[in-house]
């Protein structure tokens, strides 16, 4: 069998991870029944609802919604991309097989493609295994599906839901509470649900509840009527975690199609304007989502109207940050005057330095180059298991790139985050890299690799044989004969 191998490492440190993700699996809505009242359940399942026998996921009536994991099971000639970052699969090694899926001769066959689903995504022992070799102390767990929670549009279907799904999050953590921690679903659907909810989880020792800062059916969560939910975080000492997500708003109401989140702003703009690579979209959305979150509850007075409020901006880097803050100080000076608001008792950076800390990935190297602005603010995210997930080790290397000290490491790595949550330190850590992991005999070699990192070898046979054609005719049509043939690359 091969071997892929790693370079030593070692670190004298705990790290935590602030943001890694569950695949949410079936049995959240299998034992359901035995977790919900009678009237919860039946709300549940006609808010949104997994049908055991077809697999098929509704939302609002809506069959075929949401995001659906089939846990384990695999599909011939694709990925689960939001189980697929497990050890050692590394960005490089996810394109090689992509590649090989734009063929029908080389694609994964089901089976390959069930070995490449993680199941740490929807197993503890399973992810236990995987943290020690990707170098990962502790983990806050959080759901994959963030688009569609927001739009359930009954208020007790939502309430259902995010009980079921806390109580399967919950109860996984508890395979190594040391290690395991959960980020609560809140509906805010219904404030009081919400209030409710965080309280029962509070309970539980959950530090984080989950809000995704959308205008889903008018509620924006910077909004008066919430303001008894920021009370009851303040009491419980649950941390506001600000969570993103590439909006697509397809499951939108009738009387809010016109409705729009900023990201879903930016992925129309590349639409019209033509851009072929919905990647792009990606670059800005998760972060025009949170910076006007940031500036909002910044100028709203969020944090001083409830001065033990906490937050974690998830999910969206961290380099763009320095620069909202500075433009937000900039104004707030130039205009506090004409402000209609009560003023503001210090500068909107300030208020961020004291309440809330940013996320950033592994390959993010600015911040390890701005170490006294992000010193008490930065905490770390592997995004595992989505397919830009990646370890601890490879932060490392990003921050020993920018001769950043071990104190700021283990601060940025995971000290900082223990703080926000009030987390102890484990009891034990890794300090080794697994320099080692055996792979089947399909496993792609380094030569593959090499060329699937290659801009041609990302051209389908398809688009291949098209440009081809086209070249052909434009060579006809100028009437030249012989010389070189015009052809777009491809991997013959």
């Amino acid at each position: 069998m091969p071997t892929q191998k790693f370079a030593p490492m070692s670190k004298n440190f705990a790290s935590f991870d602030c943001d890694a993700h569950v695949a949410e699996p079936g049995k959240i809505w299998e034992r359901a029944k035995d977790i919900l009242t009678k009237d919860e359940y039946a709300a549940l399942k006609s808010s949104m609802w997994l049908d055991p026998e077809t697999g098929q996921m509704s939302v609002n009536g809506v069959s075929g919604a949401g995001i659906r994991s089939n846990e384990g099971a695999g599909a011939a000639g694709a990925m689960n991309l939001i189980s697929v970052a497990g050890p050692g699969m590394k960005h490089p090694i996810q394109r090689a097989f992509n590649v090989r899926n734009l063929r029908k001769e080389t694609a994964l066959t089901k089976e390959q493609s069930s070995y490449l689903d993680h199941m740490g995504a929807y197993e503890p022992k399973a992810r236990i295994k995987d943290m020690n070799t990707q170098g990962i102390d502790q983990v806050m767990i959080i759901p994959s599906d963030i688009d569609t929670y927001p739009w359930i549009q009954d208020g007790r279907g939502a309430a259902a839901l995010c009980k079921a799904y806390n109580e399967w999050a919950w109860e996984y953590c508890q395979e190594d509470p040391d290690r395991l921690y959960f980020a609560a679903l809140l509906p805010l659907q219904d404030p009081r649900l919400a209030v409710k909810e965080l309280y029962r989880v509070a309970d539980k020792g959950c530090r984080c509840g989950l809000v995704r800062p959308i205008d889903a059916m008018g509620n924006y969560p910077l909004q008066p009527k919430f303001e008894p939910l920021w009370r009851a975080m303040q009491e419980t000492g649950v941390v506001y975690g600000m969570h993103p997500f590439p909006a697509l708003g397809s499951l939108k109401p009738p009387g809010y199609t016109e409705q729009h989140s900023a990201s879903e702003l930016i992925n129309k703009t590349v639409v019209s304007a033509g851009i072929p690579h919905g990647f792009l979209t990606n670059v800005q959305n998760f972060q025009s989502e949170a910076s006007l979150w940031v500036v909002t509850a910044l100028f709203s007075g969020l944090f001083e109207r409830h001065p033990k409020l906490n937050a974690a901006v998830f999910e969206a880097s961290s380099t763009w940050l320095s620069f909202v803050l500075d433009e937000c100080d900039k104004y707030y000076k130039l205009y506090r005057n004409e402000r209609n608001m009560r003023p503001l008792k210090q500068l909107p950076s300030e208020t961020f330095f004291e309440h809330c800390v940013t996320g950033f990935e592994g390959d993010e190297a600015p911040p390890s180059r701005m170490p006294d602005f992000y010193e008490d603010i930065l905490v770390w995210s592997s995004d595992v298991y989505h397919h830009d997930g990646d370890d601890v080790w490879r932060a490392m290397e990003t921050m020993e790139g920018a001769n950043l000290s071990e104190e700021r490491q283990a601060k940025f790595l995971g000290g900082n985050a223990r703080r926000a949550y009030n987390i102890p330190e484990p009891k034990s850590f890794i300090r080794d890299r697994q320099t080692e992991i055996e792979r089947p005999d399909w496993w792609p070699t380094q030569e593959e690799i090499d060329y699937a990192m290659t801009p041609e070898a990302g051209v389908s046979p398809y688009a291949k044989a098209m440009n081809e054609t086209k070249a052909a005719r434009a060579t006809s049509r100028s009437g030249v004969t012989g010389g070189a043939k015009m052809v777009a690359g491809g991997a013959e």
